[in-house]
């Protein structure tokens, strides 16, 4: 028989370990409960990191749209500043001309258009011409080339090219011809806004001498010429044999007219055929708009 002593011994200690087992699965339940709020914890926490970096990438792309949004506006302005004050510039530089032409004086345009004037010959005879297109699209007289062998054609510069013939108009006394590379031209202007009296240069090769400036005015419009029609410029700009072919010019620097012919045995009669039947001409030769 079991002493009541150590019954109560055993009582205790099995009451001690139950309540040892509580506290184990106590703290494995609060174990586990923590656990479970830090694995949730980490999660939003790693779910706010996405948010926020995506907000952060989503702000940085828009500011970079923004920046490059700027960078872009400046450009364009910038461009369009350089267009406008090369615009100017140039506007400047053509009142300037014209202002240097009203007071008699020519050479700021003839400083301009005499590089895309041209002496033109061939085995039969020799003359003028001038450049109408970059390309090398030259302008001279239809008779000057009339039964020629070959056509030779040679810059301001002095250099020699072999022409080809592109197009001819015995009626307007106009051939087109086309020499290889890339050259400066002499713009084309309106001839119907020339007036009587308005100061004119013709620029040829008179007597072989290369690239002389001749001054006058234009004394009559619209005179009939050997093709019986009425589209030539009269003027007394002084014309020699070999200033057939060479463009006449107004105090803008625009070909106003191409030198054909002058009266013989009279003095300050000259004849230029007008600009816009040149274009007409011209054009013609190619389907396609050159001046």
């Amino acid at each position: 028989m079991m002493h009541p002593h150590i019954k109560h011994l055993k009582r205790h200690r099995n009451v001690l370990y139950g309540l040892v087992v509580i506290l184990l699965i106590i703290q494995m339940l609060s174990f586990l409960t923590l656990s479970a709020k830090v694995s949730q914890l980490q999660a939003s926490q790693e779910t706010i990191g996405r948010e926020l970096g995506k907000s952060i990438e989503g702000v940085r792309q828009d500011n970079q749209y923004k920046i490059n949004e700027v960078v872009r506006e400046i450009e364009t302005q910038r461009n369009d500043f350089q267009e406008t004050l090369a615009t100017q510039k140039s506007d400047f530089d053509r009142q300037i001309n014209v202002l240097k032409a009203s007071q008699q004086d020519f050479s700021g345009i003839i400083d301009e258009v005499i590089r895309g004037v041209v002496t033109i010959s061939t085995d039969t005879s020799a003359g003028s011409g001038f450049v109408i297109h970059s390309a090398g699209y030259v302008v001279t007289n239809d008779h000057l080339i009339e039964g020629a062998k070959f056509v030779k054609v040679k810059t301001y510069i002095g250099t020699e090219y072999t022409a080809q013939i592109v197009g001819r108009d015995a009626s307007g006394d106009l051939a087109l011809l086309k020499i290889p590379g890339v050259f400066d031209r002499i713009s084309v202007g309106d001839s119907d806004t020339l007036q009587i009296g308005e100061k004119v240069i013709a620029i040829g090769n008179p007597l072989g001498l290369s690239f002389t400036v001749t001054e006058g005015i234009v004394s009559a419009l619209h005179r009939e010429g050997p093709n019986g029609r009425s589209v030539y410029i009269q003027t007394d700009v002084t014309l020699n044999p070999g200033n057939s072919g060479g463009p006449l010019i107004n105090r803008e620097g625009e070909v106003i007219g191409v030198n054909n012919f002058k009266v013989g045995g009279a003095e300050g009669l000259g004849f230029a055929l007008e600009s816009n039947t040149v274009k007409e001409i011209i054009n013609g030769f190619v389907n396609e708009t050159l001046i």
